[in-house]
C-alpha cells in the first residue's frame, strides 16, 4: 500500500472508530472510492465494535449470576480495540487490533 493511499483514507479510517455509527457512515463514504487503507480499517473497526458487544453481553450474564461487580471493566474491551485501532489508522499502520483482527 502505498503512502498516497493511506494519506486518501486516513479520515475514513479514523471515523470508523467513532463508534458503530461511524463504521458504517465511513463504509457508505468508502464504497465509491474502494480505499484500501480505509477498508481495512473498517472491517478492523467492525471486528472492534462486534467484540465489544459480545463481550459486554456475556459481561453482564457474568455479572448477574455470580454478583462480581468486577466483572463490569469487561464492557470496556471493545472501547479499548477501537482506540487501539484508532491510533493504528491515525499513525498510518496496517495492523490488525489485537485478539480479533484475524478473525473473518
Amino acid at each position: 500500500m502505498d503512502h498516497n493511499t493511506i494519506e486518501q483514507g486516513k479520515t475514513m479510517a479514523i471515523i470508523s472508530y467513532v463508534t458503530l455509527i461511524g463504521t458504517l457512515a465511513a463504509y457508505f463514504m468508502n464504497r465509491n472510492q474502494k480505499n484500501e487503507f480505509a477498508t481495512f480499517h473498517i472491517g478492523q473497526a467492525l471486528r472492534a465494535w462486534i467484540t465489544g458487544i459480545i463481550v459486554s453481553f456475556i459481561a453482564a450474564l457474568l455479572i448477574m449470576f455470580t454478583g462480581i461487580s468486577a466483572l463490569s471493566y469487561l464492557q470496556y474491551a471493545g472501547l479499548i480495540l477501537a482506540i487501539i485501532g484508532a491510533i493504528n489508522a491515525m499513525n498510518g499502520k496496517v495492523e490488525k487490533i489485537p485478539l480479533v483482527g484475524n478473525i473473518g
